[in-house]
């Protein structure tokens, strides 16, 4: 039981883990053992991050624009060069954008849609033969960042977020009864409101956020830090498909 949360000895893909809720697993994951390996767009803050982490383990930073196609193979090509097999990705990159219905532009669709839907499965895609390798071993794991705005309304007219947070929730599914004959085990995480640069609210304006939640409070790192260990260990072995919600139960209160 006591190596039922470690994941000593395993390696680690986080995508957008130069900061927010990439930057929360990724400490979480190399307090417990792991040896991370984070991926972002700019690389100063990725490199920066990287070297900031390193006081807890060995964590490497691989900077790439994951947006498009060429950026996925571009940041497997990086890993390639260090790891021959890969135990964890964390699919947690992501976009945002919102305005009026009438108004909301293509851009803001295909910039959102590409970024929190595409790239997660095309991702997977490419380091498919990394996560079979570490799953001859144990079992490897997806884990695919979501949001509670694919699992209820946000009154926001956040409209391409929405629609490819609930379709990477069902994504989720898909690809986990696919993946899961290759001992690869998919899963997805639903945060609510944790403070990062994407939800400025709640980095900004706890105190007024809190009041909405029955909880009583914003995310920590802790909470969305042991969410993820727990689907990354043993421990979440036979979680499979399914969305973990990790928002002191404001999906309830929508409801």
């Amino acid at each position: 039981m006591n190596q039922l949360f470690s994941l000593q000895g395993r390696t680690a893909l986080i995508t957008g883990g130069s900061r927010g809720i990439g930057r929360m697993i990724a400490e979480g994951f190399l307090k417990q053992g792991a040896r991370v390996y984070i991926s972002a767009r700019k690389a100063a803050a990725c490199d920066q991050t990287a070297a900031e982490l390193s006081a807890f383990g060995t964590c490497v930073s691989l900077p790439a624009d994951v947006s498009t196609v060429e950026g996925v193979r571009a940041l497997v090509a990086a890993y390639a060069a260090h790891e021959d097999q890969l135990d964890i990705l964390v699919n947690n990159a992501g976009a945002a954008w919102g305005a009026p219905f009438d108004t909301f532009p293509e851009s803001g669709w295909d910039k959102v849609v590409d970024l929190n839907l595409k790239t997660p499965f095309f991702l997977t895609q490419a380091l498919h033969g990394h996560l079979c390798k570490a799953g001859q071993s144990r079992v490897a794991k997806v884990i695919n960042i979501a949001s509670i705005d694919g699992v209820s309304i946000n009154p926001q007219e956040t409209y391409s977020y929405a629609a490819s947070k609930a379709g990477l929730i069902h994504l989720t599914r898909r690809m986990a009864l696919h993946l899961v004959k290759d001992k690869i085990v998919v899963t997805a995480i639903a945060p609510g409101a944790f403070a990062s640069d994407m939800n400025k609210d709640a980095r900004d304006h706890a105190t007024e956020v809190s009041a909405r939640i029955p909880a009583g409070r914003i995310g920590t790192a802790e909470d969305m830090a042991g969410a993820a260990i727990y689907l990354a260990s043993r421990a979440g072995d036979y979680v499979v498909g399914s969305t973990l919600v990790v928002d002191g139960g404001v999906t309830h209160a929508r409801g």
